[in-house]
């Protein structure tokens, strides 16, 4: 796959939420007031000046996230959107995903959003139980999910939602019932993310002390086997660890990210990626404070905190852990392209047959891919290769 058929990526995060999530470790904040008309100037900005260090590139994909970028006026949107095409051509058939929260507020700004141009909306629905939702700290109940889903439905060409499992108290039987009624509900794509304990949140806090009770290892691995039987039944097959796709509806802008390919970064602690030749990747990332993040942008046009080249042994890490989500693997074209070396050049061959005997991998004569065993214990696998 070449560069032009990876396509090219803006990344804008919004970092404001109502609420801070307890499991939640994104770059997200609580302010009390807003002043929207700067920070649509400093994004506007900043696409501007990320403009002249990756020119000449088509935008395949765009992407709001955040944080809470449903919080955000569709007028800050469309400025947004109306800006990009000043700096680059534009695919007609451009992905422009905006995520949301499902709360009723949120929900009644969609047909803006919508006449601002975006035609992918990603809802973070987390759960379709009210005790669940209670426990994540969400601020939206199961029938505004539900409605705000249906709303979705009916506006934007493309929605997903997103669903977390192996939550406090749940049982494989009932994360089950839940999937089974996420799948009736007419999605052509959903992400289904098993909880994880980030340091740094509250949940972290509350399982040091043993206050969290989550489902031990076999129920776990018997909720993502669910999953995975489910979801081929109704058509949305995997095509990453976490996301599931009807045929023509996989997140454009992120198979970008896992297929190492190129995207700018505007917003607090937005991170770019722009490849040179040899399998080097320059890395830019943008001041993480929302204020500090506006201010240099007043002041300098732009806020990038720092720029690194990655190459050799780091490029390689980061293409092994990021391709080998994807189900479909990466080919012997893939590793050259982002790495700068084949498959056998870039991990022991020795290595890849014990893996490939073990049933943690799969190999044919294009590609290297993880079986479903290895896509379980992914982390283990990866640790082998780039031993």
């Amino acid at each position: 796959m070449t560069s032009e058929e990876l396509g090219f990526g803006i990344y804008v995060h919004w970092p404001f939420c109502v609420s801070k999530c307890p499991y939640c470790d994104f770059n997200s904040h609580v302010r009390a007031s807003i002043d929207e008309a700067a920070w649509r100037d400093a994004l506007v900005g900043e696409l501007a000046h990320m403009a002249e260090l990756a020119p000449g590139r088509t935008v395949t994909s765009i992407f709001f996230g955040g944080g809470t970028p449903s919080l955000m006026n569709p007028a800050t949107v469309a400025a947004v959107l109306d800006a990009v095409p000043e700096h680059w051509s534009v695919a007609a058939d451009v992905e422009i995903t905006l995520e949301a929260n499902p709360g009723s507020v949120e929900a009644g700004r969609f047909a803006g959003y919508r006449a601002a141009g975006v035609n992918r909306v990603s809802l973070g629905v987390q759960a379709l139980d009210d005790n669940a939702l209670r426990a994540l700290g969400r601020q939206h109940n199961e029938a505004q999910a539900l409605a705000a889903i249906e709303i979705a439905r009916n506006t934007f060409p493309s929605m997903s939602f997103d669903l977390i499992y192996a939550r406090m108290g749940q049982t494989p039987e009932s994360w089950r019932d839940e999937l089974i009624q996420a799948l009736l509900l007419g999605t052509d794509h959903l992400s289904l993310y098993q909880l994880t304990i980030e340091p740094g949140t509250q949940f972290h806090t509350l399982a040091r002390r043993g206050a969290l009770d989550l489902p031990n290892e076999d129920a776990q691995a018997d909720m993502y086997e669910t999953t995975q039987v489910l979801t081929d039944a109704a058509g949305l097959n995997a095509y990453e660890i976490s996301n599931h796709a009807k045929t023509n509806a996989r997140s454009r802008h992120n198979t970008t990210y896992w297929r190492s390919g190129e995207w700018v970064g505007v917003g607090p602690g937005a991170h770019g990626r722009i490849n040179e030749d040899g399998g080097v990747s320059i890395q830019r990332r943008q001041e993480r404070a929302p204020e500090t993040w506006l201010a240099a942008c007043g002041r300098d046009g732009h806020a990038t905190a720092e720029t690194e080249t990655i190459e050799g042994e780091d490029r390689l890490a980061e293409v092994l852990m990021m391709g080998m989500r994807l189900v479909d693997g990466l080919s012997d074209h893939d590793m050259r392209r982002a790495a700068g070396r084949s498959w056998n050049e870039a991990v022991d061959p020795e290595t890849l047959g014990h893996l490939v005997e073990t049933g943690m991998l799969e190999r044919d004569v294009t590609h290297v891919r993880a079986t479903a065993q290895g896509r379980q214990v992914l982390n283990s696998v990866l640790s082998m290769m780039l031993a």
